[in-house]
């Protein structure tokens, strides 16, 4: 699997999202103008020892992105699209796409695009869930339809036994 942040602000969540990716086998694509420098001690203090592990690649812009995978199919992640991110059915090698925390992913991508514009359902008083959160619930999702893939499955205790 793959995220994409387009034009990320805030850097805690970049690195809770590195953390996420780290811990999923998840490729992380970074889509510049960042509102942060890369070597932020938010960052590393988010991802905390794992974001040295991220398979992380950075863009000038989403032209560079789509010449560089001009096959990539890509869900869009917008609180304006009509489709649950439930309804999608996501392959190993997708890509999910989020935008930057205070304006989401521009409207000129996502009218381009509405059949793979998907949303997370939420109530109507709220603009939109923590962009770290919301990578994590979609990211899930789609590990779990392609059965977690490479994922340990179970855990062990460190001190006692199952029963």
């Amino acid at each position: 699997m793959h995220i994409i942040l387009h034009q990320p602000e805030i850097p805690a969540n970049t690195g809770n999202i590195g953390r996420t990716c780290v811990a999923t086998g998840t490729a992380l694509h970074l889509i510049e103008p960042l509102g942060f420098r890369l070597d932020e001690k938010s960052i590393k203090r988010a991802g905390m020892d794992y974001w040295e592990q991220l398979d992380v690649t950075r863009y000038i812009n989403f032209q560079e992105f789509r010449k560089k995978h001009p096959e990539a199919k890509i869900w869009y992640a917008t609180t304006k699209a009509k489709r649950l991110y439930t309804e999608a059915a996501f392959g190993q090698d997708d890509f999910i796409m989020f935008g930057k925390e205070s304006a989401g992913i521009p409207e000129e991508l996502l009218v381009e695009h509405e059949e793979t514009c998907i949303r997370i359902p939420m109530m109507d008083e709220i603009r939109s869930l923590n962009l770290s959160n919301s990578v994590a619930i979609v990211l899930y999702e789609a590990l779990r339809q392609n059965g977690f893939a490479g994922m340990r499955r179970e855990g062990e205790l460190h001190r006692l036994c199952w029963r």
